[in-house]
């Protein structure tokens, strides 16, 4: 099949290549001559992994654009994921959405062969049918239902696995304008996910809800867990692992991000919360839960903040914040727990300096000036007298090989994820992991303060 992908970004250009990888005939759309280029060139626009090798395998089937017009006339179908970026209510602007709708209805003017438009952006419910669906007719001079078909497919990826999670997904979520747009765009996705992976069709609007309930229910098990973590830290003996590894058995909860470490952050997850609780709000409907969801994620940063600074006994002491993307495998900082971390840190007058393999650049404009970057993993914690450590990146897991080729002195590690070793560090360095039973350290902190 002849499809065009419009928008070459971090999930634009992955699904690109998957479809020119499976067969398909793909011609790239974006407005950056510098991604257009990478692509014509054979190589990946953007940092994924896996994706250099992938557009470079598909270069014959896999061609690029900043003609929108011409790209949709050529193709069958026609998928859109571009940003949409939250707005101060807490919805998604459609402003890159149209402007693309705009584009394809001008191409689909030339020709008379049925399309199918497909949006995979993230929108809020209701958005399809009230703007998209209208835009869409009133710039190709079509009626839906009989040349021209709308799908809404979201992905359900994260940054770092993206081909995979789009190979391998648990579902494929279709919201449908009628049967013909649904069944043509199944057969896509099946030539992509193969004949196993369930595929639930629905109406556009109950899609919608869908995709932002599946990530606001995910948001809610991680803030559960991170309550579950904080009150395990204030009982004698409790440990918050151990307790999430028990209750994630029951197959009504399951174990999947149900873990206790950090707030979420990234692209998705908080913004989709946001917007489940504008809508909500905006249709007179009760967010609670939604809104309980942000309220304790906020919250992590300055919990964490006030365990790293129970352990700094002098205004002159370090803290090492190592980790800066918002997950592993990614260079993408947006909503880091770590970057804002260290910006609590530095507000509240610490030496604070950071490391991170992959997004150290990236974050360089999100941080307060006094942060310091780190060029090693090594200049970062040698002179740090508190290690935090933010992020699982693989390579953060031999700190304590390290650790042991530096000079001894006082040292305290607290590690949100648990990959250090703590019998390997102990009794030379103290290893906390977040979560874990702290009665012990707040007595003394009490004692102290009463001094």
């Amino acid at each position: 099949m002849h499809i065009s992908v419009v928008g070459l970004g971090k999930l634009g250009a992955p699904l690109a290549a998957v479809l020119a990888d499976r067969g398909h005939h793909v011609v790239g759309v974006d407005s950056s001559p510098d991604a257009v280029n990478a692509i014509n060139e054979g190589r990946a626009p953007v940092q994924e992994p896996g994706l250099d090798a992938l557009v470079a395998a598909g270069r014959s089937r896999l061609t690029a654009t900043t003609d929108g017009a011409a790209a949709a006339a050529s193709s069958e179908a026609t998928v859109i994921i571009v940003p949409t970026p939250s707005l101060p209510s807490g919805l998604f602007s459609t402003e890159y959405v149209l402007d693309a709708i705009d584009k394809i209805g001008q191409g689909l003017r030339r020709t008379t062969a049925y399309h199918l438009v497909v949006v995979t952006s993230t929108v809020a419910p209701g958005t399809m049918d009230a703007d998209i669906a209208p835009a869409l007719e009133r710039a190709s001079g079509r009626r839906l239902g009989t040349s021209l078909g709308l799908c809404y497919n979201p992905e359900f990826i994260a940054l770092g696995s993206v081909i995979r999670d789009m190979q391998n997904p648990d579902f494929v979520l279709i919201g449908e304008s009628d049967r013909r747009a649904g069944d043509m765009l199944e057969q896509i996705q099946r030539s992509i996910v193969g004949d196993s992976t369930p595929v639930c069709r629905m109406n556009l609007v109950n899609a919608e809800v869908a995709k932002i309930a599946v990530n606001t229910y995910v948001t809610t098990k991680i803030s559960y867990a991170n309550m579950l973590s904080e009150l395990c830290e204030h009982l004698p003996g409790g440990d918050v692992s151990v307790v999430t590894d028990a209750i994630g058995l029951d197959r009504r909860i399951g174990a999947r991000f149900f873990r206790a470490a950090l707030g979420y952050g990234g692209p998705c997850f908080p913004r989709d919360n946001a917007a489940f609780l504008a809508v909500a709000r905006a249709r007179g409907v009760n967010g609670d839960i939604a809104a309980a969801t942000d309220t304790v994620n906020r919250r992590q940063v300055s919990r964490l903040a006030a365990i790293v600074e129970s352990h700094l006994a002098g205004t002159d002491q370090r803290v090492a914040v190592l980790g800066l993307s918002y997950k592993p495998d990614t260079n993408v900082v947006e909503e880091s727990q770590g970057v804002m971390l260290a910006n609590r840190l530095a507000s509240d007058g610490k030496f604070v300096t950071v490391f991170d393999p992959a997004a150290l650049d990236n974050a360089a404009t999100f941080l307060a000036p006094s942060v310091q970057p780190a060029a090693s993993l090594a200049d970062c914690v040698t002179a740090a007298d508190v290690i935090v450590v933010t992020v699982a990146w693989p390579q953060f897991r031999d700190l304590s090989t390290l650790i042991a080729t530096l000079p001894r002195r006082r040292r305290v590690i607290v590690d949100c994820w648990r990959i250090i070793d703590r019998a390997q560090l102990e009794p030379i360095t103290q290893v906390i992991y977040v979560g874990a039973d702290r009665t012990a350290e707040q007595a003394v902190a009490a004692s102290r303060s009463e001094q």
